[in-house]
C-alpha cells in the first residue's frame, strides 16, 4: 500500500522539487521510503513519484518507481495483486526474468506482456502509472470496485494525478476553484461520487476503468474494461441453495486467504456483524495460530457493538482488543478530519473508523475489513424502504401519480405544526413526493439515501449549479434478468460502496499508515453472487440470507441475531453538548455570507432548529460542518 503522484507538463515548467512536494505530501501512506523520477523530453517534462508502505518484499529490490526493459517501462504503484504469484510463474514460462519478490514487478512486466489485457488478470486493489517510453503514453488504471483512489487533474496542457487531492496544492500551476456542480452533488449524498471532483479541471478515474495520456497527441481516452452490471445482465444460475453456499465458501475463502498473505503482522476489524464475523469465523477456523481482531466500542449503549464483537471473537477463538471512543477522543480527531479526507465528506463513521485503525496500527500493518457486504448480500435497510415506497406507488396509474405529486408540492408541511413536530419530516415529505414520480426501483433508492433533497440544496448555494450525471444513471442498462433487489444491488455497487465505504476506509487506514483489505470485494465474489437469484440475498424482510446461513455454520445464531447498528456515532447527542461550540462557530450566519458560497440564514435556521431539541437531522449539519471545516483547511475561506 502507497501513495502516489506525478505529472506529465506540456509547457515544461514544473520543476523536480515540485514533484517531490506533491509526492511527500502523500508521507502518511507511505513512511517507510521514496522515490521520485523527473524525466525531460522533446514534447514534454515527466514526473512520477511514490511513498512506500512496505508490505510485500521488504528489501530495497521493491523500490518504485521501478522500471525495466532497459529503462523503456516505469510504474509507480499503489496497491496489491494477490494473485501476483501466479500470474509471474505464468510470465516466467513466457521467458521473462525477475529480480524481486515484489509484485509491483509482476504488474508491470504483465503490462509489457499482454498491453491493456493484463488488468484482466489481476486479482486485487490497485491504483498504478505506467509511463511506456516505446508508445509514449501513459497506462493509468485502477481496480475494478475503487478501493484505491486516483485523482486527475488535466488543464492547459498540464496532467496530473495522485492518490490524494493534498498532492496539487503543491503544485503552483493549479488553480483550486470549487466545483458548484460537484458541492450539490456533495449535500446531495453527503459524498462526491465518481467521477466528479470538488475542484474544476479535476476528477477521480471510476472503479474498473483505465485511462491512456498519448503523449505525442496530447490527448486522453478513458476505457472501461469491467462493469459489475455486465455480471448482473448475466442469466441467472438457479441452483440450490446448498449448492450456492458451498461455492460462495469456496470463493470467501480463497479471497480470505489472498488477503492474508504478507510479509508484516495482519489484523481484522470485527464489529460482531455478520459481515466481519464471516471474514473472522472463515480465517480462524483454518488457522491454529489466534488471528488478532479489533473493534470500537461507545458508551451510549443504542451505538455500541463491542459487547457483541467480544462475545463473537470469545465464540471463535480470536486475539480481540476493543477500545471504548469518548466524546473527549471524537473531539481531538474532528480537527484532523480535513487534512485526512482532502475532499469534502459526510460520513461521521469516520471517527471510529479512525480511531480502530489507530487502534489497529499499534500491533500491526495490516488489517483486513468487512466492506461490501451489505452492498453484495442486501443488508441495508434503504432497499426494504425503497420497495415499500416503489410497490406501493407503482401500482397507480401514472397520471394519478403525477396528480399527487404536484398537490404535494402546493403543501409547505413546516407550516402545519404538527408537521413541524415530526423527526425531519419536510425532508421527508419532499423524499416521497419525489418518489411518486420516479420510473424506476434505483431512483426510489437514490430518493430514500440522499441527505438534502434538490430543493433544500436550491436553497442553500449561493450559486448558480446542475446536477452532473452519475453512475445512478446506469440503471438504464440493467436488464431484465435483474428484479427490483438486483437492480438497486447494482447501482449501490457502482456508487456508494466506492464513493462513500472505499473513500472512508481507505483515507482512515491510511492517515495511520495501516493497509486495509477488503476481502468481500474480490470481483471473483460479485460475479458468483449476482447471478444468484435475489431471494438468496433478501427475502420477507430478511435480508443477507446466504451469509447468514454460512455465518452460522461457524457462531451460533443466538449471538447474531439482534438488530443492525451499524458503524455509527452518536453525534445527535454530541453536538449539543460539548461539541456545541462547531456549530456555533462554523454554521455562523455572518462567516457563512462573508465566505459566499451559502446563504447563510438558511444554514443558520437549520442549526437552531437542532439546537433547540426540534426533531432535526444531524447528519445535515455533520454535513455542512465537515465541507466547513474543509474550507478552512484548504484556504477557501
Amino acid at each position: 500500500m502507497c501513495g502516489i503522484a506525478g505529472f506529465c507538463d506540456f509547457n515544461k515548467q514544473i520543476k523536480k522539487h515540485t514533484l517531490i512536494s506533491m509526492t511527500d505530501m502523500l508521507s502518511h501512506r507511505g513512511p517507510d521510503d521514496s522515490g521520485y523520477l523527473y524525466l525531460t523530453n522533446n514534447d514534454s517534462v515527466i514526473g512520477l513519484g511514490h511513498r512506500r508502505l512496505s508490505i510485500i518484499d521488504l528489501s530495497p529490490s521493491g523500490h518504485q518507481p521501478m522500471s525495466c526493459e532497459n529503462e523503456n517501462y516505469f510504474i509507480v504503484y499503489n496497491g496489491e495483486t494477490y494473485n501476483f504469484t501466479e500470474i509471474r510463474k505464468e510470465l516466467i514460462s513466457l521467458g521473462y526474468t525477475f529480480v524481486s519478490n515484489s509484485d509491483t514487478e509482476v504488474v508491470l512486466k504483465a503490462y509489457i506482456c499482454w498491453g491493456n489485457e493484463a488488468v484482466k488478470r489481476m486479482i486485487g486493489m490497485f491504483a498504478f502509472v505506467i509511463y511506456d517510453k516505446i508508445l509514449n503514453q501513459f497506462f493509468i488504471c485502477t481496480d475494478r470496485v475503487g478501493v484505491k483512489p486516483l485523482y486527475i487533474f488535466w488543464n492547459n496542457h498540464t496532467f496530473m494525478f495522485s492518490s490524494e487531492l493534498k498532492s496539487f496544492h503543491s503544485n503552483s500551476f493549479f488553480q483550486p476553484r470549487i466545483n458548484y456542480n460537484s458541492l450539490a452533488l456533495y449535500l446531495r449524498h453527503g459524498y462526491i461520487p465518481s467521477p466528479h471532483a470538488i475542484y474544476e479541471n479535476c476528477y477521480k478515474l471510476s472503479p474498473g476503468h483505465f485511462l491512456i495520456l498519448n503523449i505525442n497527441k496530447q490527448t486522453v481516452e478513458e476505457n472501461i474494461y469491467w462493469n459489475v452490471i455486465d455480471y448482473y445482465n448475466e442469466p441467472k444460475d438457479y441452483i440450490s441453495e446448498p449448492e450456492a453456499m458451498i461455492e460462495i465458501e469456496k470463493i470467501l475463502l480463497s479471497s480470505f486467504n489472498y488477503r492474508m498473505v504478507s510479509d508484516v503482522p495482519v489484523g481484522v476489524f470485527l464489529s460482531g456483524g455478520y459481515d466481519s464475523t464471516a471474514v473472522a469465523a472463515i480465517l480462524q477456523s483454518h488457522r491454529t495460530e489466534k488471528i488478532k481482531t479489533y473493534t470500537i466500542g461507545f458508551h451510549e449503549h443504542e451505538y455500541n457493538e463491542a459487547t457483541f464483537a467480544s462475545k463473537v471473537a470469545s465464540c471463535i477463538g480470536t486475539d480481540h482488543t476493543e477500545y471504548y471512543c469518548t466524546q473527549k477522543e471524537a473531539l481531538n480527531i474532528i480537527p484532523n478530519l480535513p487534512e485526512i479526507y482532502d475532499e469534502p465528506f459526510g460520513d461521521s463513521s469516520v471517527i471510529p473508523t479512525v480511531l480502530v485503525s489507530k487502534l489497529a496500527r499499534s500491533k500491526v500493518k495490516v488489517s483486513l475489513s468487512a466492506d461490501g457486504g451489505d452492498e453484495i448480500f442486501a443488508g441495508y435497510s434503504k432497499y426494504k424502504t425503497a420497495l415499500v415506497y416503489y410497490n406501493y406507488f407503482s401500482k397507480l396509474p401514472m397520471l394519478v401519480r403525477k396528480s399527487i405529486a404536484s398537490f404535494m408540492k402546493i403543501i409547505n408541511p413546516d407550516m402545519i405544526p404538527f408537521f413541524r413536530k415530526r423527526y425531519n419530516f419536510a425532508t421527508r415529505y419532499e423524499k416521497v413526493r419525489n418518489i411518486v414520480n420516479t420510473s424506476h426501483i434505483v431512483n426510489s433508492m437514490d430518493i430514500v439515501s440522499r441527505i438534502f433533497m434538490d430543493n433544500e440544496i436550491e436553497r442553500i448555494i449561493d450559486h448558480h449549479f446542475t446536477f452532473p450525471a452519475t453512475f445512478f444513471s446506469d440503471y438504464g442498462i440493467i436488464g431484465k434478468e435483474n428484479d427490483l433487489i438486483n437492480s438497486m444491488l447494482a447501482i449501490d455497487y457502482k456508487t456508494y460502496l466506492p464513493g462513500d465505504i472505499m473513500t472512508k476506509v481507505d483515507r482512515a487506514t491510511m492517515s495511520v499508515s495501516l493497509e486495509g483489505r477488503e476481502p468481500l470485494l474480490d470481483h471473483r465474489i460479485i460475479e458468483l453472487i449476482c447471478r444468484l437469484p435475489s431471494n438468496y440475498k433478501f427475502s420477507n424482510d430478511q435480508s443477507k440470507r446466504i451469509l447468514k446461513k454460512i455465518v452460522h455454520k461457524y457462531v451460533p445464531e443466538r449471538l447474531m441475531n439482534r438488530p443492525k447498528k451499524g458503524f455509527g456515532i452518536p453525534i445527535e447527542y454530541w453536538f449539543r453538548d460539548h461539541l456545541k461550540p462547531y456549530f456555533m462557530t462554523y454554521l455562523n450566519k455572518e462567516r457563512l455570507n462573508r465566505q459566499g458560497i451559502f446563504k447563510g440564514s438558511s444554514i443558520e435556521k437549520i442549526r437552531d432548529r437542532y439546537l433547540e431539541g426540534q426533531q432535526q437531522n444531524v447528519q445535515k449539519l455533520w454535513v455542512l460542518l465537515m465541507f466547513q471545516l474543509w474550507c478552512e483547511k484548504w484556504g477557501h475561506q
